[in-house]
């Protein structure tokens, strides 16, 4: 996420404060990592065909699903996996730094992007092309939990004063990055009219290489078995986790500290249990209900 050159050591910025806050469209995001400029930008930005669109809420497993893109794109020259971080690899359109790693990405090779803005800021030039999206959502308790640990340990997001106003917050939809629950039905919305593939945290998780062989079919990338199995292994957790390309361990300690929390902390599905009060899972599964209940698809995961 921060500023940084692809095969550099990342440096803190001082052109932005760390606790700035950028609202845009109603939706507050950290202003140590955006703009004005560069957020609308990113809503005139001009899509190619080939352009592979990572969408995510944050913590929905966007450095995961980075790496595997990175690897089904990679042609088996692993170099960029070892030595460029995901951020430089699949940077993000709305950030400060998205034009300076567009500047260096090979034209000859289709674009790998990643972006956490609402559908509606990108719909209309999406609907424009015939890029790629591709949508990744987790269940909605395990994304607050790793969102939670991640405001503990990003100097750029405030510190939650508890975990039980955070979870008021997520559901009111009023921290960074506003409301899960828009985010999702806005992008689920657009099945229908993007060239756009749905994914759940889940399903990598728990059939790997069928999401995968889902993944390649999408992208037009088939793979052969060795293939599989390299990119298996490369975007394991425990490959992950050890990987500074993908561990935002580059990231200066006053910005992120992993001291704190990991970046990549667990790597589970239901870790939420290990949060949640039952007086709080009461109260989610109640707002979730309300909001989800007109959602355009059946999401697959159970909320008790």
């Amino acid at each position: 996420m921060p500023r940084l050159s692809a095969g550099t050591e990342p440096r803190a910025s001082m052109s932005r404060d760390l606790d700035s806050v950028e609202v845009f469209d109603g939706i507050c995001f950290p202003g140590y990592l955006h703009s004005p400029e560069s957020l609308q930008a990113a809503c005139a930005f001009q899509f190619q065909d080939t352009d592979v669109l990572l969408a995510t809420f944050p913590k929905s497993g966007t450095t995961w699903m980075q790496q595997i893109l990175s690897l089904i794109f990679c042609e088996g020259d692993l170099r960029p996996i070892h030595h460029c971080p995901s951020w430089a690899r699949m940077p993000w359109l709305e950030h400060i730094s998205f034009q300076g790693f567009l500047a260096q990405m090979d034209p000859a090779r289709p674009r790998l992007l990643t972006t956490h803005l609402q559908a509606r800021a990108l719909a209309p030039a999406l609907k424009k092309s015939n890029a790629r999206v591709v949508y990744v959502a987790r269940h909605p308790k395990d994304v607050l939990v790793s969102f939670y640990h991640f405001h503990r340990m990003a100097s750029f997001l405030p510190d939650p004063s508890s975990f039980q106003d955070f979870v008021d917050k997520f559901l009111e939809g009023k921290g960074f990055y506003n409301s899960w629950f828009d985010h999702v039905k806005e992008w689920l919305s657009l099945l229908q009219d993007l060239n756009m593939l749905f994914v759940t945290y889940e399903e990598l998780h728990q059939e790997p290489r069928r999401a995968l062989r889902k993944l390649s079919e999408f992208l037009g990338r088939p793979l052969g078995v060795q293939e599989e199995d390299l990119i298996l292994g490369h975007s394991s957790f425990s490959f992950m986790r050890q990987s500074r390309a993908a561990n935002y361990s580059l990231v200066p300690r006053e910005i992120m500290d992993p001291a704190r929390s990991p970046f990549l902390r667990k790597g589970v599905v239901g870790d939420w249990q290990e949060h949640f009060t039952p007086e709080q899972n009461e109260k989610f599964n109640a707002v979730y209900q309300a909001k989800m209940s007109d959602c355009s698809v059946c999401l697959p995961w159970s909320m008790d």
